[in-house]
């Protein structure tokens, strides 16, 4: 979560394990693209300076951020991907429309989780104004596209060392 106490684009590399071989799908939102494009941008920097092989990275863009479980649940049909990153930005306005919007995809990506044995990340940004959505979108509390990527490449190493056959995970029989 982005406070003024955290800069989404701030962290210990040292934490975070290589993407190496890794193949990563990304639904981006062309809704608010001026933002999307930033946060996409944050992604695929993130997942290429951790050694996220360019041609293992996929975008597929949908016209707004209501649509991402759905192209998220396509490139998941594939199986081609070991996680998938959902980005996108609502904006509050006069109507309640923000409320459901952000409602739908955050209980769409959820259930897309436990759905699917890949994780699907949620780098969606639900903000009062535009403003706050250029903070976090390469402003001054970073890029949520930069979090989004370590998230996934946090998750699919986890996932990783769980499929591993126990003795190789450090378990013991």
């Amino acid at each position: 979560m982005a406070t003024s106490m955290k800069n989404l684009s701030d962290y210990n590399s040292d934490t975070v394990p290589s993407a190496a071989g890794m193949k990563i799908g990304i639904v981006v939102s062309d809704w608010n693209q001026k933002i999307t494009g930033l946060l996409l941008k944050g992604v695929t920097d993130t997942l290429i300076r951790h050694h996220c092989d360019n041609k293992h990275i996929t975008v597929m863009h949908v016209p707004g951020s209501f649509e991402l479980t759905s192209g998220a649940k396509m490139l998941a049909d594939t199986g081609l991907f070991n996680g998938i990153i959902c980005i996108g930005c609502v904006i509050r306005g006069e109507t309640p429309h923000f409320d459901y919007i952000c409602h739908g995809v955050t209980q769409g990506i959820t259930l897309l989780n436990l759905q699917y044995p890949i994780p699907f990340v949620f780098g969606v940004l639900t903000v009062n104004t535009l403003q706050q959505a250029r903070d976090r979108a390469g402003g001054k509390y970073g890029n949520k596209g930069d979090e989004a990527a370590i998230t996934a490449i946090k998750m699919i190493s986890l996932q990783k060392k769980i499929r591993k056959k126990p003795d190789q995970a450090g378990h013991h029989s």
